[in-house]
């Protein structure tokens, strides 16, 4: 008797993508609706920092790289921005691709001496420099210091569309947001995507088929930071500020926790973690440093009760893929 084939994927494969268009879908439809009945403050946060979860998820969610010092891109492109759009007087696409840039470069150099290590010692590389160039941001002179760089002008998208108005900005912010969100999307769906994910399974295996793996990681970790830089360059516009918070370490535990919350190694999973996480953040601010203790139990309750995050766990009950 003929052995029976097992049955093809693609129906399966077919569910997926069905699953992730309506998901999507519904995400632009809800942020559509939001700013007119959120404040779009608060959603632009809100959108840079799911930005910054996307860039990270990329990194640590498809190519198993814990990094502790996304930091060092998300607050050296707020600056880099920052700098550019006050001193320099470039208009705002202008100094969100500079700061964007800066971030590319920096991850350049970073993962260049990172990616020559694992696991522990990736992750203690990466803290080390965030840290170093922490102190780089605390003395040098452009930073201006602890006050950072204040008043910073949100000017005219392509000499056209006046960015001081919130609705305008969010509009904007939403689209660049958007659009590294689905940039994000199709490298983890790429040939590129799929070796990322066989190193994060399994390196060796992935040496022995003759894939350069350093040449891989280096490439994700660069891509990771440039969206990182994205993100905070727009997040500089929005609230029209640069400062050290956005360089020191605990910005980048916060990316961390945004990301296990919301669902690793999922699409939606960081968004739903940066949304969750800054609404914390913004609501319970009048409870003061009980925040951090909030945020800590919401932590535990979640890596105890939802161990793929709540996406993860959404996508496992559902049985598709999101």
């Amino acid at each position: 008797m003929a052995a029976i084939a097992d049955p093809p994927a693609l129906p399966a494969r077919a569910d997926d993508a069905r699953s992730l268009t309506v998901a999507f879908i519904v995400m632009v439809a809800l942020l559509v609706v939001a700013p007119f009945v959120v404040y779009p403050v608060f959603l632009m946060q809100a959108l840079c920092f799911a930005l910054f979860a996307c860039a990270f998820n990329l990194l640590v969610g498809y190519v198993g790289l814990l990094s502790f010092g996304h930091a060092l891109f998300f607050g050296w492109a707020s600056y880099l921005c920052a700098h550019a759009a006050k001193r320099w007087g470039l208009p705002p696409e202008a100094a969100v691709l500079f700061g964007t840039a800066g971030g590319a470069v920096l991850g350049l150099a970073a993962g260049f001496l990172a990616i020559r290590r694992q696991g522990i010692y990736f992750a203690m590389i990466t803290l080390a420099l965030a840290q170093m160039m922490y102190f780089v941001a605390l003395r040098a002179p452009f930073t201006g210091g602890e006050d950072g760089i204040q008043d910073v002008p949100r000017g005219r998208l392509f000499g056209i569309f006046d960015l001081s108005h919130e609705m305008t900005m969010y509009v904007f912010i939403l689209i660049m947001v958007l659009a590294g969100f689905l940039f994000t999307y199709r490298v983890i769906n790429s040939p590129f995507g799929e070796v990322l994910k066989a190193i994060r399974e399994n390196e060796p295996r992935a040496v022995s088929l003759g894939y350069r793996t350093d040449r891989y990681k280096l490439v994700a970790f660069v891509l990771s930071a440039t969206l990182a830089g994205l993100a905070g360059a727009l997040k500089a516009l929005v609230f029209q500020l640069a400062s050290l918070t956005d360089v020191y370490w605990t910005m980048s535990g916060e990316v961390v926790l945004m990301t296990l919350v919301g669902g690793l190694g999922t699409i939606f999973g960081p968004v739903v973690g940066a949304f969750l996480i800054v609404a914390m953040e913004t609501y319970l601010a009048q409870l003061g440093q009980w925040v951090l203790v909030i945020q800590g139990a919401i932590f535990v309750f979640c890596v105890l009760a939802f161990r793929r995050g709540i996406v993860g766990e959404l996508a496992a009950l559902l049985r598709v893929k999101l």
